[in-house]
This record gives C-alpha cells, structure tokens and sequence, in this order.
C-alpha cells in the first residue's frame, strides 16, 4: 500500500500531478468529506512512511476483493508489508481508504480528490489480492525457407491476480525489459501484416522526473515524508530548475548555488548528511544522545563554515566558482582548441562575470573586448560558441538580421546601426529553429491587432518581460504562448482585455444583464451589468446604479440615458484632480523643507557622533533570493 513518497510517484506518473498537488488533494480527503451531511474522513494521515496497516483493514480488503472478483482472487493469508528503508520511522500505518466499501464509483468525487481517491483505493485492494502468474516466454517467428528469422521476448499473462485491478507505473517504460505478448501455439502460423526498420542509438540517462526524484530522495534518506513536496517546489518557485516535459532541467541559477555550496560547504550537501544526522537523532529520542552534544557539534562546525564565507569577497568567490563549473560551462572542443578563448577578440579569455543582472561569461580584455554571454552552453546547431549567425536581408528595409546570444540570451537584430532595433528570442524559441521568417516577426512587435469596437483605439500585441500580451489603453491582458501574438484576433483580444478589467475591479463586469445599445450622443455601449452591490448600468467610465426594486432586464435605452445624465451631473465618472490642493500640498512642502534646511546643521553634528553602521562583506550578497544566486 501507498507511503507518501509512493503515493506522489503514482499521482505523477499516473496523474500528471505534482507533489504540492498530491498532498494539498491527500490532506482534503484525510479531513473529510460531506457525506449525508456528516463530515467522514476518506483516508488514513497521508505524512508517513509506513506500509504496515491494521487487521480490521485486512478483513475488510479481503472480504471486498472475494465479493467483487472472486474467491480466486483471495490469496490463502493476509499480506504483511515491511519497509526497505533504512530510517523510517513508521510512525504512522501506510495512506489507505478507512473503509474500503466506499469504493470510487459509489463516492462520484470530482476533480482531483476523484482522480486521487481512485489511486488509493486500488492500490490497497491490489496490494491484498492474489498474485499474477506471467511466464517469460520468447516467440521466433522463421520464414518457409528458413532464410528469415525474427525473435521477440517478453511476458505472457496467465492469471491476471493483482493486475486485474492496479499496475504499477514506470518512470521510464521504454527501458522496460520486454513486453508483453498474447498467447501464441508452436507451429501456429504467422501472417506478416507490416515490416519496418528501426535503428537505435543508446542515449543518456533520462533526466529527473517528480516520480524519479522523490523515489531518489527517499533511497539516498534525504528529507522525510512530509518535505518531499516542499523540495520539490522550491527547486521550481526559486528558478533553481526548469520543467521540460515532466522533467527537471537545471538552470544557471541552480548551477551557481550548488557550485557554491559544493566549494564552501560540501559537508552539507553530501548525500550521506541527511541520513547520518537522521540516525544521530533517532539516538536522541532513544535516550542514547544528550540532545546539547549533537547540537553543539552541528553549530561549532557550521557556524565556523558561515565565518570564513563570510570573509570572501565577490571576486574570489567568482573565481572559485569559475573554476569549479568550467568543464561545465566551457567543454572541450572536438578540434582540441581553448575553449575559453574570446570568439571575437581572439586574444582573451571568457571568465565568469557578475552583475546586476545576474551571472554571465565574458572576455578578460573588457572594456576593450566588451564580447558577452549568458551561462548557458551553445545549443547543438549554432554556430560557434555564441550562436551568432545572419538570418538574411529583410526585405522592407534592405538591412541584414542577425540572431546573436548576447547577456540577457539570445535575441534577433536588424542591421549593425548605432543602436539597432532588437528582439530577444520568446520562452518555447529555440536557437537553432530560427530563420528570416520567424525573425522579421519579432522584430515587427507589437502589432496593431486591430481597432477596439467601444472607442474605436488600437489594440496592441506584443512580448514583454512577462511574456506574450495584447494592450489597450493602458491595459496588459496576458497570451498563453509566444505564437498566439502573431495569431491573436480583435474579438479574441477585447474578450481578453474585458476579463483582465473585469478582474481588476474584483469582477463587477462579469455576469452582462443585458445590452442596451449605444448612447446617443457619444456612440458607446450602454450595458446593464449585475455587481457586488446589485444591478447598474454601466457606460464608459461612469456607474448608475438600476432604481430599488426596478427589474433591470426591463429597463430601456432612454431610461438609462437619462440615470446616466442624472449619475454624471451628480459628480459620477472619472473625478476631477483639484489643482488648488496640489499648489496647497507644494506649498506646506516648501515651507517644510525651510523648516528643514534651517534645522539641518543640528542633525548633522547628531549624526557624527554617531558610529559608522559596519559594511556588510561581500559575500553577504550570495544567497539564493540575490543576484547571482
């Protein structure tokens, strides 16, 4: 039956969820669920690492396997589990339904709660049911004149058992040894429906997925069952990796804090660490460590660690970390020259550099070789080290784009002018996918959508810092993705942009009544929208509110012309700055800083008396909420 870190493996592979997902799901099933207006708990405490589980449980798994598959499906005894871990505590008894006769089906939960219950519940009636009986079996299959010959190996089911109801899911089925095969007779004859030749290279160790990780988490004993997710979603909310298809990818970012640790703290990031201070205190809580040794151990030692560090300066903690990521971020290079040789000066080296903007390499000649780029090595397909390459002549301005990888990564330019207009490549871009096509399109942004319908003022589509968007008067609406700039109609952005107003005034312009028409003096729509505080009518800027007890669907055109007149003549809509405060406010302020300046020279003499507040060392700087790291 399911521990957490299990239980997160499935709902990964299984349901695409992460850890976070799982066990905010987990907790909302242990706490309960309205159930004939009594509030029932669903599942044992999900935190734990135990696969025990309590007799009343095994009776009850037994009784319901027999009722609905069979008595054949029954083993002769109850299963007993133990875990393999070397430190779990089995504090707890493992994740299970507390009553196995609330199967899914009968329950009809929705959502996430649905979907995770679901896993539970098999689990632990498969994990009770008798075993599968598959026999490993190998088929050759031989052409009539025995000059062909093909051979496949694999599993052959002859009892379903547990596989009836739940398998276990695989991080990476393709290296699964075999498949499985259907039920074949010696000498059966063999039509050949299809033939194909497939070749196969051997590939790289997969990257982590959240199954595997976890899975490698609790192997290497690091962490406990309830910090798993918590891990998990740091290494996400601080950029220290990336997701690319369910796997993590490390960045530049979380290639520098581990560099870092790993030169100035690498007893702490051992993998042995986790686990041998988890045993010191389960000595502990057996009474066969004075708690104050192994506290005073553990902070002589680290608080030592963080005094040296804390003595650094920003240069040699760069240095030190440009020599511990250089295989990193300067590979060999097939033809055996430098591979920190300067691509444009030919006379410098490339070195890791800092700055405000975060880390990135560039030549020692600077500033007369100014030549920059960012941490990340070259994708396969650029050229040279920096990726630079033409794309072609634009055709409008004759002028010839350039795809460069410059401090911030890699953008697009056109022509080589005192500044040049550029364009930095969208998140989902690849380098070596770019052409003069995809080029001249960035370089075109923002485009003019289209005219708004209500005014009559253009609408804008473009990428900026925080990605894909389209504009109207001051109002950013978000793209889903890059390529939706490029595609994006007028209806579809004035939907956008509504919702995003809409949203920013806490949803009053959500639910539409009912469309009246447009005014008319000014042309704009008049609509009758329900709010928080009841039904208005709404035109432009300015908010009338429907008459107590009038039926806002029956309200007419001319009616809300004039509340609206009525409403505008009252002071509604957009106020009024009042120039006369302002010159007011500027002149108390004047008058303060009078006040001020006469009473400086006391404050002055104050403050010299004072003791200079000490300056923070360089290294204060290296934390992972900072730039760099």
């Amino acid at each position: 039956p399911f521990t957490t870190s299990t239980l997160q493996q499935e709902a990964s592979r299984k349901l695409g969820f992460n850890a976070q997902r799982t066990m905010q799901a987990a907790q909302k099933l242990y706490e309960g669920i309205d159930i004939g207006g009594e509030t029932v708990g669903l599942i044992t405490y999900m935190r734990t690492d135990g696969v025990q589980t309590a007799p009343e449980a095994l009776d009850e798994a037994r009784g319901v396997i027999g009722g609905l598959y069979g008595k054949e499906y029954v083993p002769e005894k109850p299963r007993f589990y133990s875990s393999k871990a070397k430190n779990a505590q089995e504090a707890h008894e493992a994740i299970r339904p507390t009553s196995l006769a609330r199967n899914p089906g009968k329950l009809r939960l929705e959502g996430d709660l649905g979907r995770l219950y679901e896993l539970i519940w098999k689990r632990m009636i498969a994990s009770q049911m008798e075993s599968a009986r598959i026999e490993r079996t190998t088929i050759d299959l031989e052409s009539a004149d025995g000059k062909t010959g093909l051979r496949a190996t694999g599993q052959v089911v002859t009892f379903p058992g547990y596989l009836a109801v739940y398998e276990e899911g695989q991080d990476d089925p393709e290296d699964e040894e075999g498949g499985r095969l259907p039920q074949v007779a010696e000498g059966a004859d063999a039509k050949v429906r299809s033939a194909k030749a497939d070749q196969h290279f051997t590939e790289p160790p997969p990257r982590y997925s959240e199954a595997s990780l976890v899975k490698k988490l609790e192997e290497l004993g690091i962490g406990r069952p309830s910090t798993y997710a918590s891990i998990l979603t740091v290494l996400r909310d601080r950029a220290y990796v990336r997701m690319e298809k369910q796997r993590f990818v490390p960045e530049d970012k979380g290639r520098l804090l581990i560099g870092f640790l790993e030169e100035y703290f690498a007893r702490y990031v051992e993998y042995d660490f986790t686990a041998g201070l988890e045993e010191r205190l389960d000595l502990v809580s057996a009474g066969d460590l004075d708690w104050k040794v192994l506290l005073r151990e553990f902070w002589n030692d680290f608080n030592a660690k963080i005094g040296e560090t804390a003595e650094l300066r920003m240069s040699d903690v760069l240095t030190a970390l440009d020599k511990t990521l250089g295989p990193h971020l300067f590979p060999e290079k097939p033809d055996g020259s430098d591979p920190r040789a300067c691509p444009v000066c030919n006379t410098g080296r490339m070195g890791l550099k800092s700055s405000k903007y975060g880390p990135f390499l560039g030549c020692s000649n600077y500033p007369e070789c100014r030549h920059t780029r960012p941490l990340t090595v070259a994708e396969e397909g650029e050229d040279g080290a920096t990726g630079d390459r033409e794309l072609g002549i634009d055709p409008v301005t004759g002028e010839t784009v350039f795809l460069k990888t410059g401090r911030f990564g890699v953008y697009v330019q056109l022509g080589e002018g005192e500044k040049p207009k550029r364009s930095s490549l969208p998140k989902g871009w690849s380098a070596p996918d770019m052409d003069l096509e995809k080029g001249l399109r960035l370089l075109r942004l923002p485009r003019e959508v289209g005219k708004h319908p209500e005014d009559g003022k253009p609408i804008l589509a473009g990428i900026g810092r925080f990605g894909p968007f389209v504009l109207h008067e001051g109002t950013y609406a978000n793209l889903p993705t890059a390529d939706e700039v490029f595609d994006v109609g007028v209806n579809r952005a004035v939907d956008l942009i509504a919702t995003k107003r809409a949203g920013r005034r806490g949803g009053a312009e959500a639910a539409a009544l009912k469309e009246l028409g447009a005014h008319p003096v000014d042309g704009q729509p008049i609509r009758v929208l329900s709010g928080r505080y009841g039904p208005y009518i709404k035109h432009g800027s300015t908010n009338a509110n429907v008459p107590r007890g009038a039926d806002p669907l029956e309200v007419t055109l001319e009616q809300a012309v004039a509340l609206i007149a009525e409403r505008e003549a009252k002071g509604g809509g957009k106020k009024a700055k009042k120039p006369a405060a302002r010159a007011t406010k500027a002149k108390a302020t004047d008058g303060a800083a009078k006040t001020t300046a006469k009473k400086a020279p006391a404050k002055k003499k104050a403050a010299a008396k004072k003791p200079a507040a000490k300056k923070a060392p360089a290294a204060a700087a290296i934390t992972d909420d900072e730039t760099p790291f």
